[in-house]
């Protein structure tokens, strides 16, 4: 739910295009294998269009990668029936049109237009699981049990039809009301549950509210938001499908999983301190997840203890393995083995590990031309996850600028979200002055703020009491460097 709007001026966002360098137009022959592809590429046979499937998605978009439909089992737990739109089928292995989705690797969002990882007559029309049409799907069905654990997984090509498109806040408001359609009706019962049981074998969410810039008329609003809560339990559904993807994939020794190291010893040992100072309650016993699933990310303490638990979520990568079972397989913020599947339109990976999946669980070879993909993917991922993450921090660090830059010297009141850490003293040669060090730990230390309005995050100078409410002065504002700097007052 939107938390602060703040309209900022007329911005171009096309010189982030071009100092990150994004793709532009599709090449021609790659736009001409879309179309052919589009028009020419057969349904599966198998008909699950009786299935009542529903997409939830944000409002505006159409390149919609899953739909789901929920329903109890006779043993008291739950079928997860996941459709996923089925790219692989569409982009022929060694066309023009596959070397493109190599180039860009992932949809890469900015304000004035996304740069789309296919053609959008794919991604947002022939692929894509709208309401009202036959599409094809990867299909899981999911079965877990009344504590959420997976007892069943079952996986085909197939024919799906979605009845509705809904966004966030239409459901959270039916889902409110007791209206929400009959086929996603078990989503908060069941979200929670798995959010629960996620707690309880340590993963880590950080419920941080996300900061986006939205077109509004003729100019943008700067946008702070926390995410719904169906939001939230809409994540864990895909969360449920990359585990149980990561588990065929173990069991069949060949895969791509999602990983990352479980969170070092001396962080938690960190956080544990700045939840003592912050007030936050660290009850015995309780894992980082379970604390973290606690806090208010709304108050200043709450944001400035999830801030500090951002450092437990470190070193994500991508792990390819063929043969022999890789030595790390956990991811230390899904608490479990994990594999991205469910977002082929938006993701070059998932549509090779979906790939993998099907075949393991037919029980035949995984094609060779996903085989060969496998050990390329975890570099082409990081490359582009490094772009996809440059350009959103730009297009909110240059919105931040513009909107900020008639304020300088203004006073804000803010909330100290991180402060650096104290610095070393430095090694000195025998004839350095005795001074040098000292002169080197006198220098202005600083932090992290956040003010309110507008909904901004930047670095400030000074000694910064952590979690606690001071009054900052805005220093500097440049649109063209994309900066903004606060002193504390």
């Amino acid at each position: 739910m939107p938390i602060n709007r703040v309209l900022a001026p007329s911005i171009d966002f096309s010189v982030l295009r071009r100092e990150l360098e994004l793709p532009g137009e599709f090449p021609s022959d790659a736009m001409r294998e879309a179309r052919e592809a589009a028009s020419a590429t057969a349904l599966p046979p198998t008909d699950r269009t009786d299935i009542p499937f529903v997409t939830v998605d944000p409002a505006t978009s159409r390149d919609l990668d899953q739909a789901m439909a929920l329903s109890r089992t006779a043993a008291g737990g739950y079928r997860v029936r996941y459709a996923i739109a089925d790219v692989a089928s569409y982009v022929r292995p060694g066309g023009p049109l596959e070397a493109e989705t190599w180039a860009r690797g992932q949809t890469i969002y900015l304000p004035d237009g996304k740069i789309p990882l296919h053609p959008p007559l794919l991604s947002e029309d022939a692929v894509s699981l709208l309401p009202g049409v036959d599409r094809a799907a990867v299909l899981w069905t999911i079965d877990v049990d009344s504590d959420g654990a997976i007892t069943g997984i079952a996986l085909e090509r197939a024919r799906v039809r979605s009845r509705a498109k809904l966004d966030y806040a239409g459901l959270q408001a039916t889902v409110d009301a007791g209206t929400a359609p009959e086929s996603i009706a078990l989503l908060p019962e069941l979200g929670s549950l798995l959010a629960r049981r996620a707690a309880d074998r340590g993963a880590v969410s950080l419920p941080l509210p996300e900061q986006d810039v939205e077109p509004d008329g003729d100019g943008w609003r700067l946008v702070l938001r926390a995410p719904f809560d169906v939001e939230e339990h809409n994540a864990q559904i895909s969360l449920l499908t990359g585990m149980a993807a990561a588990q065929l994939m173990i069991e069949g020794g060949i895969g791509l999983l999602r990983t990352m190291p479980a969170p070092r010893p001396e962080a938690v040992v960190r956080l544990r301190a700045a939840a003592g100072s912050l007030g936050v309650a660290w009850p015995e016993g309780d894992s980082v997840g379970a604390v973290v699933a606690s806090v208010d990310p709304a108050s200043p303490r709450g944001a400035a203890f999830l801030n500090q638990a951002a450092d437990l979520l470190r070193g994500a990568a991508y792990t390819a393995f063929d043969g022999e079972r890789p030595a790390e397989t956990g991811h230390g913020g899904v608490g479990a083995p994990y594999a991205h599947v469910t977002a082929p339109l938006r993701r070059l990976a998932d549509r090779y590990a979906a790939e993998v999946c099907l075949a393991l669980h037919e029980e035949r070879p995984v094609p060779q031309w996903a085989r060969e993909a496998l050990p390329r993917l975890p570099r082409s991922m990081a490359t582009t996850d490094r772009l996809a993450s440059a350009a959103d921090r730009a297009a909110v660090a240059l919105a931040e600028a513009v909107l900020l830059a008639h304020r300088v010297g203004e006073t804000f009141e803010a909330g100290v979200l991180d402060i650096d850490a104290p610095p070393k003293p430095a090694a000195q040669p025998e004839t350095a002055q005795p001074e040098a060090g000292e002169r080197q730990n006198r220098r202005p230390r600083g932090g992290t703020v956040a003010i309110d309005d507008p909904a901004v995050q930047a670095r400030c100078l000074g000694e910064l009491p952590l979690g606690e409410r001071i009054r900052v002065r805005l220093t500097e504002a440049d649109p063209i460097t994309r900066s903004v700097l606060f002193e504390r007052v």
